[in-house]
């Protein structure tokens, strides 16, 4: 079998909170797999299965990250998804493909942003992670979502504006964990933004904390779950090593917020059995 080289980044050189659930996993599958920082000059990738996990500064040097992932011979999950998938304009297609999806509407730099009619306004980065740069407006303070955004444009970003759903705050965010296109396990995230609160683009933190727990999915997002990730197998082929798919729920059934496809927490510690699914998927492509 190829050795495994598990990709992240500078800050987290030994991996994430998943990382010794999944070496030792990886471990017991027969494989020799070690952390290696995406962005080290002294990384010989070529001979080796990479699977990007925790590679959470690719956001701030999108495309030197990009640059790299098109130089590495075998990546998981590959390029091709990575590079849709690293902007949040991927929404578009998955409600283009029919996948209920958050409505979401787009402003590049230049463009004046339109603001939904809801009582609250999420505005954030198309290319983000870890809710930076995410802000939370009460439709009162729609001048305030609109200087938010014209911030993020002068910074050359990309503008998502999205309805706020009220839902989360008392039920949370879903996210369900698929390995080889198969489900895995589901856990539950709190609410992460406050009302009138913006995260900064840029802080001391790669990523805003996250109160998680382990949850049992019910059917109408396990279907969610599936049709996301038909919509991004039509689109590319095959299926995904690893796929995550972010949930909120609205009176009319979840609609998917995000489709995680390049560096997805895994949340392996909220189910015994996920460390081995995942290295047994890993173990199938080494």
């Amino acid at each position: 079998m190829l050795p495994v080289l598990l990709a992240t980044c500078a800050d987290l050189p030994a991996g994430d909170e998943d990382a010794p659930a999944l070496t030792a996993a990886l471990a017991d599958a027969g494989l020799d797999a070690r952390w290696a920082v995406w962005s080290d000059p002294e990384v010989t990738w070529d001979a080796a299965l990479v699977v990007l996990r925790s590679t959470w500064d690719y956001h701030a040097k999108r495309d030197d990250f990009l640059r790299w992932v098109d130089s590495v011979p075998r990546l998981h999950n590959a390029a091709d998804v990575v590079r849709w998938n690293t902007d949040k304009t991927y929404l578009r297609d998955l409600a283009a493909a029919g996948v209920p999806t958050v409505p979401s509407s787009f402003a590049a730099p230049g463009d004046e942003p339109a603001l939904p009619d809801a009582d609250e306004i999420v505005v954030k980065p198309s290319v983000g992670a870890g809710s930076r740069g995410a802000g939370r407006f009460a439709r009162a303070a729609g001048e305030q979502a609109l200087a938010h955004a014209a911030e993020l444009q002068a910074a050359g970003r990309t503008v998502v504006v999205q309805p706020f759903l009220a839902g989360v705050d008392t039920t949370g965010e879903t996210a369900l964990l698929y390995f080889d296109g198969a489900f895995s396990h589901a856990i539950r995230k709190g609410p992460m933004l406050r009302p009138d609160f913006v995260h900064p683009v840029d802080g001391p933190s790669l990523y805003v904390e996250e109160n998680i727990t382990a949850r049992t999915p019910e059917p109408a997002e396990l279907a969610v779950g599936e049709a996301a990730l038909a919509a991004m197998q039509d689109r590319f082929g095959g299926r995904p090593l690893y796929a995550r798919v972010d949930l909120l729920p609205t009176p009319d059934g979840p609609l998917v917020t995000e489709l995680e496809l390049t560096e997805p927490s895994a949340f392996l510690g909220h189910d015994d059995a996920a460390p081995a699914r995942f290295a047994a998927a890993v173990a199938a492509r080494a």
